[in-house]
């Protein structure tokens, strides 16, 4: 069942990066028939604490006793990090980009210094998180195909800058975000759990906090078409990073164990659905 859970979000992983909101629709439509965690006994309990499955050693399991997830609404479980993040990104010219990118491909396009960082979406759809410093700020971008999410997001929140990556984990809200599906993701210092769609931490000591959409004036969501014309010296995420560490390798842990967010959320957690930030 896991080895099929693996197969299933690997194509939706590979599938078509010009996916528009009307293909994630079409993406979606499958939802109730994709494998719900609960049913898999993906969510457990263990002592007083409720726990959800987070891959084959006791210590990779996130604990939701503190959460805002409805188990019923959150599909796979295969294991965090199966596909990994990256989180020291290479980058090419743009004109060794030229060789493979083409006019109509999508990108986000974020401003560094008096240059600017492109990210295609073809390969934030294998990494689905690129954590990154831009201009000595720590961020990350991201890319979810399933509800056609994509942007640039602060990595310093409450104070503590966080590596983000995918948990495994799918979920929905059908109040939320049209209600597609979409990738939850985990901060390796403090093992919460965050849904983009949703703006916030769902679970972990940083439940409820805010993610934080990087200022729109600094990143765009556009086509490298445009991003080549206006930025020829740009420099463009490479194609062919490996990952160095297995899943199980990646040392991480509740460095923050104990303490819990608080704050006041900022109005700027969700992120503009694609196309609606267009101001490079």
């Amino acid at each position: 069942m896991k080895r099929t859970g693996v197969l299933v979000m690997a194509c939706l992983l590979t599938a078509c990066a010009g996916t528009t909101n009307t293909a994630a629709r079409r993406a979606n439509r499958g939802r109730k028939a994709r494998p719900i965690s609960v049913e898999l006994g993906k969510v457990f309990e263990k002592g007083n604490r409720t726990l959800l499955y987070g891959g084959k050693l006791e210590t990779s399991h996130f604990d939701i006793t503190k959460s805002s997830l409805k188990s019923e609404q959150l599909h796979y479980g295969i294991g965090r990090e199966v596909f990994q993040a990256l989180t020291e990104p290479r980058f090419d010219s743009a004109k060794k980009a030229n060789r493979w990118l083409k006019k109509g491909d999508r990108v986000l396009a974020l401003k560094d210094g008096k240059s600017v960082k492109v990210y295609p979406i073809s390969l934030l759809k294998h990494h689905e998180v690129v954590n990154d410093v831009v201009d000595g700020r720590a961020i990350f971008a991201a890319y979810c195909i399933l509800a056609d999410l994509g942007a640039v997001y602060e990595r310093t929140l409450a104070g503590r800058t966080h590596t983000f990556a995918l948990s495994g984990y799918t979920y929905f809200d059908p109040k939320v975000w049209e209600g597609l599906d979409g990738f939850v993701l985990w901060d390796r210092e403090t093992e919460s759990l965050w849904w983009p769609q949703s703006g916030k931490a769902v679970s972990g000591p940083m439940l409820d906090a805010p993610m934080r959409v990087l200022d729109e004036a600094r990143w765009s969501q556009t086509t490298w078409g445009e991003i080549n014309s206006e930025y020829p010296d740009a420099r463009v995420l490479a194609k062919g990073q490996k990952f160095t560490q297995t899943a199980e390798q990646i040392k991480f842990g509740n460095k923050y164990k104990g303490e819990r967010f608080s704050g006041k959320a900022p109005e700027d957690a969700i992120a503009p659905h694609w196309g609606g930030n267009k101001a490079l």
